[in-house]
């Protein structure tokens, strides 16, 4: 089971927006202001090359930007409990896999891997999920490859061996569907994301629903 993030698991209540905002600020010099640029199912590279592109800003700027975003987010951990929430039924889902010996839950997500595990750990859901053989930006700046990263850390960090038809890519955007498909995986969409999933997307997902309260359902679906 390979979990979005933002969207899919949990809402930071726009802290992620104000923590990149900083980010670009401390790399050069100034502050972005209402960029307008959509977040929603974006790698943090790309959204800060949509930012500084915006701004007229070089991209020789980027890896001051995501290395002051992980310290600024890090930093932020506590903002997030108070602004942000868990996704209805996610708990009990994470925790009825968890207990699954046949399921191995990670994610698959545009943060980078400090800033998922920060996400995470502040919502207390790290304990459900093996971050060591998810797959994020920092692997790969295109999304649609993440998938086999995934899987091969799988395969060689835990010994387990998954085909493209045994894996679940759970999100909330067409660019979850997109990764998902390149790797011959299977969809779950949930239309809790920051933008809705349009009709042609879900139904071009293995299954859409509207969240993941019906635990059973999630469950019985994701171990299908």
């Amino acid at each position: 089971m390979l979990w979005d993030v933002d969207g899919t698991l949990l809402r930071g209540g726009g802290v992620a927006a104000d923590v990149f905002a900083l980010a670009v600020e401390h790399a050069v010099g100034r502050h972005p202001g209402d960029h307008g640029v959509r977040m929603a199912g974006g790698t943090d590279p790309q959204i800060a090359k949509a930012i500084l592109d915006l701004m007229g800003e070089p991209h020789h700027h980027l890896p001051a930007v995501i290395e002051r975003l992980e310290h600024e987010l890090a930093a932020a951990a506590e903002a997030l409990r108070e602004r942000g929430h868990v996704l209805p039924g996610v708990p009990d889902v994470l925790a009825r896999l968890h207990d699954d010996p046949g399921v191995l839950q990670s994610v698959l997500t545009g943060n980078t891997a400090a800033n998922a595990a920060t996400k995470l750990a502040a919502f207390d859901l790290d304990g459900w999920i093996d971050v060591e053989v998810g797959a994020y930006c920092s692997d790969d700046h295109d999304r649609t490859a993440l998938v086999p990263v995934a899987v091969e850390r799988a395969a060689r960090l835990r010994g387990r061996r998954f085909a493209p038809h045994e894996v679940w890519v759970v999100g909330d955007t067409e660019h979850d569907l997109a990764c998902a498909r390149a790797a011959g995986a299977r969809c779950l969409l949930v239309g809790t994301g920051f933008t809705p999933v349009n009709g042609a997307t879900a139904a071009a997902a293995d299954a859409y629903l509207a969240d993941l309260a019906d635990v059973d359902a999630v469950v019985d679906l994701l171990r299908s």
